[in-house]
C-alpha cells in the first residue's frame, strides 16, 4: 500500500510519530516521500539526529501548525496518504486552556480535512483516544468532535477518491506524559502517588499503534473508528511493578479523569462489528450498510448493549507481565 507513495505525518515528532517513521522507513524502503509535519523546530532537529534526510532520500521535515490551513495546503502538495497525530492532549492543560485545545484539536482537524479535499490525498487516518468515548473532560470532547468531523468528511468528498478513517486506542506504554515514565521518575523518592486504587487503563505498545494505523490505511472503507482488542492494567499493579518497595499514596482523582476508560459505549454497539483483531464502529449514516461491511470483511455485529471499557475488560495484565513489558518497551533489560 505504501510503496512509491508520499505520506504526510502531522505531529510527527511525538512518540507515535517517531515509531511510525521508524516502521515505515524499515518496511517500505521505496517510499517516495515521508514528510514529518510539526511546529517545533527543536524536536525536528533532535529527531533528525536519528532519522537524517541524507540517509533517507524520501524523508523531509516540514515546520507548520495544523491551525495554519495555508501551510497545510502547501505541505500536502503531492501527498497521497495523511496520518494525523497532531493534538493537544494533556488533560489538565486542556481544562485550564480550553480554547487553545479547541483550536488545535477541532479547528485544526477541519483545516486538515478541507486541505485534503482540495488536494490529491487518497487516504486519511486520524488518531483518536479512549477519552473520546463518553467524554468527561475537554480533551476527550475535542477528540470526539474531531472524530465526528473526519467521519462526516466522507459525506462531502463527492467523486474524489479519498477515504477518511479513525483509529482509537488507550494509553500507549511509556509515551511522554503517561503514568509509567512518571512513576519511573518518582521511584527513588520511595512514594508513588495513586489517584485512586480502583483506577484501570487500557494498554497498547507504540508498535501495535503503528501497526493498527498501517492496517487502517490499507483496509478501511472510510468512516470507521477502529478499536483494538488490548489488555487493561490496574494502576496499583503498575506502581507495584515499578516500585515494589515504594509506599503508594492515594492523592485523589484529577479534574477530568475517569476511574475506568471506555473505547466503545453501549450506544455505539448498534453500529459496531467484530473484525477479530479489532472492533470497528461504523458510521450511522454512511454510504454502506453494516450488513455489506460484515459480508465483505467477514465480520460480525456485536451484541446490542455491548460496551468495551478498561474495568470490565476480561484481559488484564498482572504485575509480572507489566514488569516484562516495561523492560521491553520503556526502560530496557535492567528493570526486574
Amino acid at each position: 500500500m505504501l510503496e512509491n507513495k508520499s505520506i504526510l505525518l502531522t505531529g510527527g515528532t511525538g512518540s507515535f510519530g517517531k515509531a511510525f517513521v521508524r516502521s515505515v522507513l524499515g518496511r517500505y524502503p521505496n517510499i517516495r516521500r515521508l514528510v514529518v509535519y510539526s511546529r517545533d523546530e527543536l524536536k525536528q532537529f533532535e529527531m533528525a539526529q536519528t532519522f537524517a534526510e541524507r540517509e533517507y532520500s524520501g524523508l523531509r521535515y516540514f515546520i507548520g501548525d495544523i491551525r495554519d490551513e495555508a501551510r497545510l495546503r502547501r505541505a500536502l502538495e503531492g501527498i497521497d496518504i495523511v496520518v494525523h497525530a497532531a493534538a493537544l492532549k494533556q488533560v489538565p492543560a486542556a481544562e485550564y486552556n480550553p480554547f487553545e485545545c479547541i483550536k488545535t484539536n477541532v479547528l485544526g482537524a477541519q483545516n486538515l480535512i478541507e486541505a485534503c479535499l482540495d488536494t490529491q490525498v487518497e487516504r486519511v487516518v486520524a488518531l483518536s483516544t479512549d477519552k473520546a468515548a463518553a467524554p468527561i473532560n475537554l480533551y476527550g470532547a475535542t477528540k470526539l468532535c474531531s472524530d465526528k468531523l473526519f467521519v462526516a468528511a466522507n459525506n462531502i468528498k463527492g467523486r474524489r477518491d479519498i477515504r477518511f478513517s479513525i483509529v482509537r486506542y488507550g494509553n500507549v506504554m511509556g509515551s511522554r506524559g503517561s503514568v509509567i515514565p512518571f512513576f519511573l521518575d518518582r521511584v527513588k523518592s520511595g512514594v508513588l502517588p495513586i489517584t485512586d486504587p480502583r483506577m484501570t487503563r487500557f494498554n497498547i505498545s507504540l508498535q501495535d499503534g503503528v501497526d493498527m494505523v498501517l492496517w487502517s490505511i490499507e483496509h478501511n472503507w472510510g468512516g470507521e473508528v477502529l478499536v483494538p482488542k488490548i489488555p487493561s492494567y490496574r494502576i496499583t499493579d503498575v506502581a507495584t511493578a515499578i516500585g515494589p518497595e515504594c509506599r503508594q499514596e492515594v492523592v485523589g482523582i484529577r479534574p477530568g479523569e475517569k476511574i475506568h476508560e471506555e473505547m466503545i459505549t453501549a450506544s455505539d454497539s448498534f453500529n459496531t462489528v467484530d473484525l477479530g483483531r479489532y472492533y470497528a464502529i461504523l458510521p450511522s449514516a454512511g454510504t454502506y450498510s453494516v450488513e455489506d461491511y460484515c459480508r465483505q470483511r467477514d465480520a460480525c455485529v456485536v451484541a446490542p448493549g455491548f460496551a468495551y471499557d478498561s474495568g470490565s475488560n476480561p484481559d488484564f495484565l498482572n504485575v509480572e507481565q507489566l514488569r516484562r513489558l516495561i523492560a521491553e518497551h520503556v526502560t530496557g533489560p535492567r528493570v526486574d
